[in-house]
């Protein structure tokens, strides 16, 4: 099962990701993967940058900085580190076979420059995971269902629904893979 949460920058996608992490990790699941968390200025809390976190260790690694929209990576407004994709991208290759893959998240870096963490949809082609929850853009789940053909579940994060798709989440993937436990690292 692919279960891809989309919603409006800012809902909640990468702290729901978290939370069933988390939530996974307590009951002894092998979750892996990466989750891309946000830097916020101190004072205003404007979101300045973005770290990219190996779902198994906890070890994280920048990965962008805000950038004047049209100056940043692929005419973006965020200027990614060439390392920070590197290491994020390795992770994503080294991450199966496991129970749970975690990918957040696949943007317009990889779905319409064909850079980035590309090497997660051949991750998600292979298949060597029980289960994937995949962070996509609103406007980009077409284009994430067209490349990779395979079936997802859709759900759309709000602030008002991201603590019961937590437990939603949770309870589907768990019995799911407590009735088939994948052999993992």
């Amino acid at each position: 099962m692919i279960i891809v949460l989309t919603g409006e920058s800012g809902c909640g996608k990468t702290t729901l990701c978290a939370r069933v992490v988390a939530a996974l990790r307590a009951r002894g699941v092998n979750v892996a993967g990466v989750l891309t968390l946000p830097c916020f200025a101190a004072l205003h809390g404007e979101k300045i940058g973005m770290d990219v976190e190996d779902v198994r260790t906890g070890t994280r690694h920048a990965l962008a900085e805000r950038a004047v929209v049209g100056e940043g990576t692929a005419n973006l407004a965020w200027r990614f580190d060439a390392a920070g994709l590197g290491w994020g991208a390795q992770i994503l290759c080294d991450a199966t076979p496991c129970d749970v893959l975690i990918v957040d998240e696949l943007g317009p870096l990889e779905l319409i420059h064909d850079k980035g963490w590309n090497a997660a949809l051949d991750v998600l082609q292979m298949g060597h995971y029980h289960d994937a929850l995949v962070v996509v853009r609103p406007g980009l789940v077409e284009s994430f269902q067209t490349r990779l053909k395979l079936n997802v579940q859709v759900l759309t994060v709000t602030p008002s629904n991201r603590e019961e798709l937590v437990k939603q989440i949770v309870a589907t993937l768990n019995p799911r893979i407590s009735a088939n436990p994948r052999k993992s690292k």
